[in-house]
């Protein structure tokens, strides 16, 4: 019920949603604009919003209300025709071309990935590797072990054996950089299908490349910030641009953009999830108890890459957020607390209120307060020991919980999300609470 009284608030905080959605012509660099006070949005902290962006490394921000450019901020030397990488947000682009090709007849995702990619492009049995199909790689679900020296590499040696597939979700770059290999395998030119199917489709614009050195196992999209808006743009208006349907297959783009296993509840296709009451990060095994991004619309779903590359897609308020730059101080591969702290920030342009959070109990156990500054406090009926996490899954510290109250000082840590977990021979739990 709160999950749906906010997305009913931010919907009308952001603006009305039924206005008909724009679209920038292919080529150029015309680009209509929406005055962000016309939206009835809070201005105050605009400047606040734009100085905090900077402090954090940004390249290029922008906001798109009902397709149109509401808000846009570049920094430095950098301006809208300049190129960035898109990291893992990237993987987002190919889950969308997965989607084209199956539709066009080159495979379907039920296809064992040995099909496109040749037996013995694992270290598995023949038996265990033709378990594995282009849906695994499309949800991180392959089995293939993550936690090999280099999870980047592509090699045979570097792709062993962990799990059975769809019963382990793990992050892992190299089953996904494979897909590559095998949609060019399956069209017969990945690079030409892309280009013509999708690229020049939207004007994105933008190429893949290779990365060299001990990145020479990946392929990164690199573009302008408005390609990689054109993107967002496409996946808020369900495949359709303007008038040109580039995904005909309604069922596949809603699998895309929602839960895809039940191991991490906020993945979908190669695209994450927010509003689901769980999620897990890049190399951690740990279940988050809480949505991907608190601080923003439970319907959003996001690309998000490496160094804080983020493409935000909010179809309740027909909006299109993106952010390039370097890391903006949390880093991570993808999820980083940095996507909460600026949906916080956010929310003070389109006027939503911020949100309370009570104390945290469970069991008996109680966590105050919450917000927290220099201390925390817990309330527990039995001895426990604790490990303390950051969003993206670091440990941080562990501790030893008696019974009665503990009080744990957190003058050390930044602002942001943190997660304790509090274990005994009954079990696990864990609860969420924020440092301001």
């Amino acid at each position: 019920m709160k999950k749906l009284v906010y997305v009913l608030f931010f919907i009308l905080s952001v603006g009305k949603t039924d206005a008909q959605t724009y679209f920038p012509l292919i080529s150029g660099n015309t680009w209509d604009t929406v005055a962000p006070a016309s939206l009835g949005w809070c201005l105050d902290s605009l400047n606040a919003i734009y100085n905090y962006l900077g402090q954090k490394n940004t390249k290029a921000f922008i906001v798109l209300k009902d397709g149109k450019i509401a808000l846009e901020k570049y920094y430095g030397t950098f301006t809208k025709d300049s190129v960035w990488y898109w990291a893992s947000a990237g993987k987002t682009l190919i889950g969308f071309s997965t989607g084209m090709a199956q539709e066009q007849g080159y495979l379907k995702i039920s296809d064992t990935t040995s099909k496109y990619l040749g037996n013995g492009w694992t270290s598995l049995s023949a038996t265990q590797e033709k378990a594995i199909t282009i849906r695994h790689q499309l949800t991180m679900t392959t089995g293939l072990d993550d936690g090999v020296s280099n999870s980047d590499c592509t090699d045979p040696a570097c792709l062993q054996y962990k799990a059975a597939p769809g019963t382990r979700w793990a992050y892992h770059n190299a089953p996904f950089t494979l897909m590559h290999k095998v949609l060019d395998n399956a069209t017969g030119n990945f690079t030409l299908f892309f280009n013509t199917k999708l690229r020049n489709k939207i004007g994105l614009g933008g190429i893949w490349l290779k990365g060299a050195g001990s990145d020479s196992f990946n392929i990164v999209y690199y573009s302008t910030p408005r390609g990689m808006a054109r993107f967002g743009l496409l996946l808020l208006n369900k495949g359709i641009w303007n008038t040109d349907t580039l995904l005909h297959d309604t069922a596949y783009l809603r699998q895309m953009t929602t839960t895809s296993q039940s191991l991490n509840l906020s993945y979908g296709y190669l695209t994450w999830l927010n509003g689901k009451s769980s999620y897990m990060v890049p190399q951690s095994q740990l279940v988050f108890p809480t949505s991907l991004v608190p601080n923003a619309p439970a319907d959003m779903f996001c690309a998000l890459g490496k160094n804080d590359q983020k493409i935000y897609v909010v179809p309740s308020a027909n909006m299109v957020v993106i952010r390039m730059g370097n890391d903006a101080g949390f880093p991570a591969l993808a999820v980083s607390a940095f996507d909460n702290e600026l949906w916080g920030k956010l929310k003070d342009i389109f006027c939503t209120p911020a949100n309370s959070i009570p104390h945290v109990s469970s069991s008996n156990i109680t966590i105050y307060p919450n917000p927290v500054n220099d201390a925390i406090n817990i309330i527990a009926p039995d001895n426990y020991t604790a490990s303390l996490h950051n969003i993206t899954g670091q440990l941080l510290a562990n501790y030893n919980i008696i019974n009665g109250t503990n009080n744990i000082n957190t003058q050390q840590l930044q602002a942001g999300t943190y997660y304790i977990t509090l274990s005994n021979e009954q079990g696990n739990k864990t609860f969420r609470f924020v440092k301001q």
